[in-house]
């Protein structure tokens, strides 16, 4: 499924930051889905990972309440939109100004990522279905029935389902 730019890479960048375990794990999300970020300092990753916390209950929240939970981060983050022409690139819309620093900058692209996509698609964003794993997704599939992180975590739980009705057989 394709989003709009906010609704897509900026709600995977929201997915990874909920995943992220350390420093160059949010940074590498960030760059690996498109947003340009120089480098952190110790106190911007830390800062970062504390919005990422507030990030994991719309991944984790039933479809109907994520409008509530989206609206409480847009609001933390003070979102509006902005037109910018960094990097020479043409004018885009940004949601926060370019002097925001990145620690603004991630949060007003996460929390204005989420926004579009729980409108456009509120069912498209999970926790993996494994018992035991936490992992956040972005459901980009086509058909929009996705239920796990990965196809490994997809093939346990198969496997294992699999094998309890070869036993009770």
């Amino acid at each position: 499924m394709h989003f709009n730019p906010y609704g897509g890479a900026a709600a995977l960048v929201a997915a990874d930051l909920v995943n992220a375990g350390s420093a160059s794990e949010l940074l590498g999300g960030m760059v690996r889905n498109g947003m340009s970020i120089a480098g952190l300092t110790d106190d911007e990753a830390a800062r970062i990972a504390a919005w990422a916390h507030l990030l994991r209950p719309v991944f984790a929240a039933d479809p109907a309440e994520r409008p509530g939970l989206v609206n409480d981060l847009l609001a933390e983050a003070a979102c509006r939109p902005y037109i910018t022409t960094h990097d020479g690139k043409p004018p885009h819309l940004h949601y926060s100004a370019e002097d925001a620093g990145p620690v603004g900058r991630v949060r007003a692209y996460t929390a204005g990522g989420l926004a579009h996509l729980v409108c456009e698609a509120p069912d498209r964003l999970g926790i993996c279905g494994r018992e035991g794993c936490e992992t956040a997704y972005v459901d980009t599939s086509r058909n929009g029935r996705r239920r796990f992180c990965s196809t490994r975590c997809a093939t346990r739980v198969h496997v294992a389902d699999h094998r309890a009705r070869q036993l009770t057989a």
